[in-house]
């Protein structure tokens, strides 16, 4: 093989989506046959014809039908590695992007859908996600919610050319889709503040809310319209912000050694707690509680607030739940 057919060889799309999946398989990301089965049914590069990647001060577009092949070449190699891509900006404004592939497998292996399940994610992005979701589940089951109509009909168009046909609604996703409800799983792939209460009046009994809150991944059980209550996983998770609904700034971060404010561990609980803990107080809980990971971390929303805690909703951290009103 020459050189040249050796480099168009290790830029095949398919090689490339083949690769891609034995190496999530390797990570031990898709231990359940029937996402392994989705990955491997569904394309990455399909979804993705572009992204952006800094540049210095500006940003550089790498597209599928770039006239240069070193440059398509980046493309794809780019698609198939496991990192986040941007994949919409407006006026400087990161929009949307495609999450890390190990991240969206941890998150759907975590939503622990059944057959059957109706499940409506927030945020449709480029429609990579739900693709999975319907391989699994079937396109009946499938509702993706999106803020932005352009963003909303370029996932039903790659949807589409891959024979998928779920519910792709143009709409607020802090207000679900009554139109759709119920719901057995809600799916969140951009940051929350905190819990929009109309999800959980959208979900039956025993329904898994499962997204990005903080740095952390929060995993609700809804035991009913009034109350959903459970602990964040362990992982980390950077997620553009639900519009419309973004988290106010922690402030300053006073009397904190520098390097703390770049452990992650801490910087999660700081986010989990700003507005309610000074960051010198957030420190001190910290060191005396043994550093704790995100899974001691717990949230519980009803009518009344909503707040965050360690260890125990009923022990004594417990803390009022970003901004009254954000998300609503």
């Amino acid at each position: 093989m020459g050189a040249h057919e050796a480099r168009a060889h290790l830029v095949d799309p398919e090689v490339a989506h083949a690769a891609q999946v034995r190496e999530l398989a390797a990570a031990g990301v898709l231990r359940d046959p029937a996402w392994r089965a989705a990955f491997a049914a569904v394309p990455r590069h399909l979804f993705v014809p572009w992204f952006w990647t800094g540049r210095g001060a500006g940003h550089e577009r790498l597209w599928c039908e770039d006239p240069d092949p070193e440059r398509r070449a980046r493309w794809l190699r780019g698609v198939y590695a496991d990192e986040p891509l941007v994949t919409r900006i407006r006026d400087g404004e990161l929009l949307s992007s495609s999450s890390q592939p190990s991240l969206m497998a941890k998150m759907l292996h975590a939503l622990d859908v059944r057959d059957g399940d109706d499940v409506l994610e927030i945020g449709a992005g480029t429609g990579y996600n739900a693709a999975l979701l319907c391989h699994r589940l079937g396109d009946e089951h499938v509702t993706t919610v999106e803020l932005d109509e352009e963003i909303a009909e370029s996932a039903r168009t790659h949807l589409a050319g891959l024979g998928f046909h779920p519910a792709v609604v143009t709409g607020d996703g802090a207000r679900g889709c009554p139109a759709r409800a119920p719901f057995d799983r809600i799916l969140v792939t951009c940051g929350l503040p905190r819990i929009p209460p109309a999800w959980l009046a959208q979900c039956r009994p025993g329904a898994r809310i499962l997204g990005p809150l903080s740095t952390g991944l929060i995993a609700l059980e809804v035991r009913d319209a009034g109350l959903a209550e459970g602990r964040f996983l362990h992982n980390p998770a950077y997620f553009v912000p639900l519009r419309g609904a973004g988290a106010a700034p922690a402030g300053p971060a006073g009397g904190v050694p520098y390097e703390l404010l770049e452990n992650d561990r801490f910087q999660f609980m700081l986010m989990l707690t700003a507005g309610a803990l000074h960051p010198r107080e957030a420190l001190d809980l910290w060191r005396r509680e043994g550093r704790p990971g995100r899974e001691r971390f717990g949230v519980t929303v009803t009518p009344e607030g909503q707040w965050s805690w360690l260890d125990d909703p009923q022990g004594p951290y417990v803390w009022p739940l970003g901004e009254e009103g954000a998300g609503s």
